[in-house]
């Protein structure tokens, strides 16, 4: 399934009735293709074909995660996804979610240097720091409902979901026992798209 696929399940996924439905068939779609697959959007030339693939897995988590009751204190406050240091995306991811939403809670992407735990954040996607180690960006949002990403550049430690390079393809493995720790769950039909799954205590 290549390009063109890609392209067609994302036109569909503004339709309410199918969104579950159209979300994971592009989810499978980008773990069975390379990692260049067109998307939807135009690529700019400083953003690679692989990070524009990575910045679509991001919004596209969202659905596939239990966030508790709590996670937001309006129906209209925004799901932020976070970048930590360096951003590989440029201006792609924001214009990736643009007009996009959770629900009634419209996406919005925030750059920050270091997290703390006053960093309010859905998703977190952390890639090449240079303020603090990935362990302590972790340990600074850990036991709170953020869904941790870690690019498949950083060292593998301790994230909720990992991005991997398998044979050409982005992939990603899952750790439920830290979600867990930070009181979310993932749905089964993500974990079956994982390249893995671990239960790290």
């Amino acid at each position: 399934m290549r390009a063109p696929m890609v392209g067609l399940l994302a036109r569909f996924a503004g339709h309410r009735s199918r969104v579950s439905a159209c979300l994971l068939a592009l989810l499978l779609a980008c773990a069975t293709c390379e990692a260049s697959p067109q998307p939807r959007q135009a690529v700019p030339a400083d953003v690679s074909l692989e990070y524009a693939v990575k910045a679509t897995y991001l919004y596209k988590l969202a659905p596939f995660v239990n966030w508790p009751p709590t996670t937001f204190t309006a129906p209209d406050e925004p799901f932020r996804i976070c970048v930590a240091g360096q951003d590989p995306f440029d201006d792609y991811l924001e214009r990736a979610v643009a007009g996009r939403s959770l629900g009634t809670h419209p996406f919005e992407v925030r750059r920050v240097e270091v997290l703390t735990p006053e960093t309010t954040c859905q998703i977190v996607f952390i890639s090449r720091l240079t303020s603090q180690s990935v362990q302590q960006a972790l340990d600074a949002v850990r036991g709170k409902p953020v869904l941790t990403v870690i690019d498949s550049t950083a060292p593998r430690q301790g994230g909720i979901v990992q991005f991997v390079i398998d044979r050409g393809r982005v992939r990603f493995v899952i750790d439920t026992g830290a979600a867990a720790r930070n009181h979310i769950s993932i749905s089964s039909k993500l974990l079956n798209l994982a390249l893995a799954v671990r239960e790290a205590s």
